[in-house]
């Protein structure tokens, strides 16, 4: 729906708010799908065997896990940015 042309002013605004409603869901899709990715290499990295509650070593080490993941996300998403204002200059 690039074309706007042959749109009235109404039809133009609901598919540009349908455009953001999409993004906004898209960008859900992939906080959730990050979410799945940190479950999946934390419980695999510190899941030893599961019980009726975690116990210290396991929380902390999931713990440990998902703040390094995320850090190490950050840090690639930062330098990434840098590369890209670095090529339009």
């Amino acid at each position: 729906m690039d074309n706007f042309d042959n749109l009235s002013a109404s039809e133009k605004a609901e598919a540009t708010e349908l455009q953001r409603l999409i993004a906004v869901e898209q960008q859900k899709a992939q906080f959730q799908a990050q979410v799945h990715t940190f479950t999946d290499v934390c419980w695999d990295k510190c899941m030893d065997s599961p019980g009726s509650k975690l116990d210290y070593r396991t929380e902390m080490c999931i713990v440990n896990c998902v703040e390094r993941f995320i850090d190490t996300t950050l840090t690639i998403t930062n330098r990434f940015s840098q590369m890209v204002q670095k090529g339009t200059h």
